[in-house]
């Protein structure tokens, strides 16, 4: 597999292979690379890790202002993603590699090949701000900072206390059946992400890929006028169903189909100036060689619960780097768990610095405000 070409990178960025790192060949986009002469001291590395459907790509407009400001910035295509190979794309195939302390390992190794023991920050969008989450919870002596976007970090897996002697809490309410009872039945996405037909429904969408894809980053961007996110009131199937329908779909449909209804028109399409036509041909390029399904394995390795019980043995434990995070004023994410971001600020993260929700954007964060994201990213880099 060779790297994204230059022709569709910015001109000091550039992609390339490493190979053999925890089983995977890895195709990351650095910035700031340039070897150090004897009178230049070492780059510290900055580490992008992004989210779902995206790539490395998505760190474009990111890695030229960390590597003018005297960083190494990488960022891999992750496990199951873009031109990484040595995953498994089956949707039957053990999804033991997906577990989150298995992502670590990638990050360090990609750290360890580029010569780098610590990172001077962790960045993670999206799912990728979970890789970031627990990249600086478990291993706080490599990663010394820490940068979430659109994905608060609500603390690790708890295990239960002071149970000895007492009744067993009563089960959970089942949120999936309460979801589908509501008078607009309606399902998690995360939920369908995991099934079998998740994959074909996005790969090979009515609409072409292409337009999916164009839907989708609309659906979720500022330019989705309706984005109008708050704190929710809890864990509930009515409360849930305030989210727009590509978080809590209805049931009967696919996710194709979800976002086809919110397809912007040829005249919004052409005034994007964050998503031009040209940058989106290399997202659905590269998906529509490799499909979904290795993004898709990383909501399975979720909602499946295996996961779950290697996280508790970080039970208790708190992120005490330095940390910061940014994310859209119109994002949903930031509410998708409802309590995540007032834990996050009151007990999962001891050292948060602050909160920015940035004005003229939604989901895409990096992408849609690049300018305020690498003011801020920068201004706390250097604090």
């Amino acid at each position: 597999m060779e790297p994204l070409p230059s022709s569709v990178l910015p001109a000091d960025v550039r992609g390339r292979i490493l190979p053999g790192i925890n089983g995977l060949d890895i195709h990351v986009l650095e910035a700031g690379f340039e070897q150090p002469g004897p009178n230049s001291p070492n780059r510290p590395a900055v580490i992008l890790f992004h989210g779902f459907p995206e790539l490395a790509y998505s760190w474009r407009k990111v890695l030229p202002a960390l590597g003018a400001a005297g960083y190494h910035a990488i960022a891999p295509d992750l496990r199951g993603y873009g031109r990484t190979t040595g995953w498994n794309a089956d949707y039957d195939a053990d999804q033991i590699g997906f577990r989150f302390v298995n992502l670590l390992r990638d990050a360090i190794g990609v750290l360890h090949a580029l010569g780098h023991r610590t990172a001077e920050a962790a960045v993670g969008h999206d799912f990728g701000a979970s890789v970031a989450s627990y990249a600086a919870l478990a291993r706080p002596d490599i990663f010394k900072r820490m940068v979430l976007m659109s994905a608060p970090f609500g603390g690790p897996a708890a295990v239960p206390f002071d149970t000895a002697g007492k009744p067993p809490a009563p089960a959970a309410p089942d949120i999936h059946a309460a979801m589908a009872a509501l008078p607009r039945p309606r399902k998690h996405y995360q939920w369908y992400q995991s099934t079998r037909e998740a994959n074909e429904n996005q790969w090979h969408a009515k609409q072409g890929l292409h337009d999916f894809l164009r839907a989708y980053y609309h659906y979720k961007s500022a330019d989705w006028k309706a984005n109008k996110p708050h704190e929710l009131k809890g864990w509930t199937a009515e409360e849930l169903a305030k989210m727009p329908t590509y978080y809590i779909m209805d049931l009967a449909e696919g996710m194709a189909e979800t976002v086809a209804k919110e397809m912007p028109s040829a005249a919004e399409i052409a005034a994007n100036t964050w998503l031009p036509d040209s940058d989106l041909r290399v997202y659905s390029g590269e998906y529509q060689r490799t499909g979904f399904q290795g993004g898709l394995n990383w909501y399975r390795a979720r909602t499946s619960g295996r996961v779950t019980p290697e996280l508790e043995i970080f039970t208790g434990r708190t992120i005490d780097q330095p940390s910061t995070f940014i994310s859209g004023k119109s994002d949903w994410g930031n509410y998708q768990s409802p309590g995540a971001l007032t834990k996050m600020q009151q007990s999962a993260c001891t050292n948060m610095k602050q909160i920015h929700l940035v004005e003229g954007a939604g989901h895409w964060v990096q992408q849609e405000q690049p300018d305020e994201v690498n003011r801020l990213l920068l201004r706390f880099l250097k604090s």
